[in-house]
C-alpha cells in the first residue's frame, strides 16, 4: 500500500531523478568522487533496478539519487573536497535504512561497475 509520504517523496525528486542523469553525472565526476561513493551509488542504483525490491525502498533510493544529481545541495559539489560529502552521507543513509533489501547481486554489479568507470584492470580480484 501506498502512503501519502511515499508518494509526496517519488513526486518531490522525480523531476530530479533519471537514470540518464545519474549516469551523467557518476561517468563525468567518477575521479572527483572516488571509489566508495561510485560504489554506494550503483548499489543504490541497481537495488533500485531488482524487480524485489519494495516500493519503500524505491521511493528512499529515488530520493537519495535525486539529491546526489541536484545541484541544489547543502555543500554545492563544485565545493572543493567537501563538495561530494553531503551526497555520500545520504546515499550511506539510504542504504542503511534498506540494507537487507540490497541483494548480493546489486552489490556485485556495484563493484564491477565501479571498477570498470575507476579503470580497473582486476574488477574481479578477491580483495576488492
Amino acid at each position: 500500500m501506498r502512503t501519502p509520504e511515499i508518494n509526496a517523496l517519488e513526486d518531490n525528486w522525480s523531476v530530479q531523478y533519471s537514470e540518464q542523469n545519474f549516469w551523467s553525472k557518476v561517468q563525468k565526476r567518477t575521479k572527483a568522487l572516488g571509489r566508495r561513493p561510485v560504489e554506494l551509488g550503483l548499489t543504490l542504483f541497481y537495488t533500485l533496478k531488482e524487480p524485489t525490491t519494495p516500493v519503500w525502498c524505491k521511493a528512499v533510493i529515488s530520493g537519495s539519487l535525486g539529491y546526489f544529481i541536484s545541484l541544489i545541495d547543502a555543500v554545492p559539489d563544485l565545493t572543493p573536497v567537501l563538495g561530494y560529502t553531503d551526497d555520500v552521507y545520504v546515499m550511506a543513509a539510504a542504504l542503511a535504512a534498506l540494507g537487507v533489501h540490497v541483494t548480493p547481486t546489486a552489490r556485485a554489479k556495484a563493484r564491477h561497475a565501479s571498477h570498470r568507470l575507476l579503470g580497473d584492470r582486476h574488477p574481479t580480484h578477491p580483495s576488492d
